[in-house]
């Protein structure tokens, strides 16, 4: 077996790249880069954003979405907090679409709509953080910057069969990560490395009979693979309880209220509610006779578990709160609230 200091790592995931390059719509594909297409560092720079703790299957449709809609990140610098709120509803981790706006009209106003490109200056954008500012810099402008996603620390785990857990050896596994970037073709490199951990160095079963390093890679001649990356365990997620209020009028309009920017679902529109606690206090938006409904509401987000208890009433005439919205029912749209909402809304409709 020849190890990875001998074994041209780079020229065979390039060799394998070329052949298997996943097909997305934010990707300009090896044979397109060969014929002199270059990637619209919008589109990488939006597509990453999205991909944060999300799926390439996820993201697929918002991606498509919001490109269709808002073609140029100026298009999109322009586009009203509601709007761009509403197209995100479902893709969690809110604080990324206010980012997004803040970011978009950074670059629109301060760039002339025109991304930097280099890492440093992506850096400073607001919501990029180092694996976005690397990400950018490798795929839109081919700047050998390391990227380090879940995909690659595992390749990089099993690679050279390192048994320190996450997240402790990320600094490790970047500088092995770093030390086999390659000068030529680096964004292409970045991409190929994520899709041999999305297709074939999967968290299980790893196909490592078609694997392009298979020969230098050490966990498979120790035939520990399967075991890493290791993982430093987790604590138990709490669970916390809350009480929304979804009340209706005689003409279809709802109450909702937009939460404070900063928190969980900062900015979204959503119903009123309690706090979520482990021993939340009843707080509907106005005096009446509220019913409970039958069932609740379960959620989890990154920290912790949420239960919801459903409360129902008719919506008076006269708007209850300076801080609260009514939405006639031609304006509703049930996809524009985010998930945990939407499942309140959900269930209330069936019953």
């Amino acid at each position: 077996m020849r190890d990875s200091a001998e074994f041209d790592v780079s020229g065979a995931l390039l060799h394998w790249y070329d052949r298997h390059a996943r097909e997305m719509p934010w990707r300009v594909g090896p044979a397109d880069r060969v014929a002199g297409v270059l990637p619209d560092p919008y589109r990488v720079w939006l597509s990453e954003v999205m991909l944060q703790q999300t799926t390439v299957a996820a993201v697929r449709d918002y991606f498509m979405r919001f490109t269709t809609r808002w073609p140029t990140v100026a298009a999109l610098a322009a586009a009203p907090d509601d709007q761009v709120m509403g197209e995100w509803a479902g893709l969690g981790y809110y604080a990324r679409a206010r980012n997004l706006l803040k970011c978009a009209r950074v670059v629109a106003e301060e760039y002339s709509g025109q991304f930097p490109n280099t890492y440093d200056a992506l850096l400073k954008l607001p919501g990029i953080g180092p694996y976005t500012a690397a990400a950018i810099s490798a795929i839109a402008f081919d700047q050998p910057e390391t990227v380090l996603d879940g995909n690659v620390e595992r390749v990089m785990s099993r690679l050279y069969n390192i048994h320190d857990p996450l997240p402790g050896s990320k600094p490790l596994l970047k500088d092995k990560a770093a030390a086999l970037t390659p000068g030529l073709r680096p964004g292409d490199y970045a991409q190929a490395v994520m899709d041999l951990g999305a297709t074939i160095c999967t968290p299980k079963s790893p196909a490592c009979g078609i694997c392009p390093l298979r020969d230098p890679c050490a966990a498979r001649l120790a035939g520990t693979q399967a075991e890493l990356p290791r993982k430093t365990p987790k604590k138990p997620k709490p669970t916390r309880y809350g009480h929304v209020y979804i009340a209706q009028g005689s003409d279809g309009a709802f109450l909702l209220e937009r939460r404070p920017d900063k928190g969980l679902l900062g900015g979204m529109l959503g119903w009123p509610g309690s706090e979520w606690s482990e021993a939340p206090v009843e707080s509907p938006p106005f005096s009446t006779d509220w019913q409970l409904l039958s069932g609740e509401v379960r959620h989890t987000f990154t920290h912790f578990h949420l239960i919801l208890r459903i409360w129902t009433a008719n919506l008076p005439t006269d708007q209850p709160h300076e801080d609260m919205v009514v939405i006639d029912k031609h304006r509703f749209r049930p996809s524009d609230l985010p998930t945990v909402m939407r499942k309140a809304y959900d269930l209330w409709r069936a019953t």
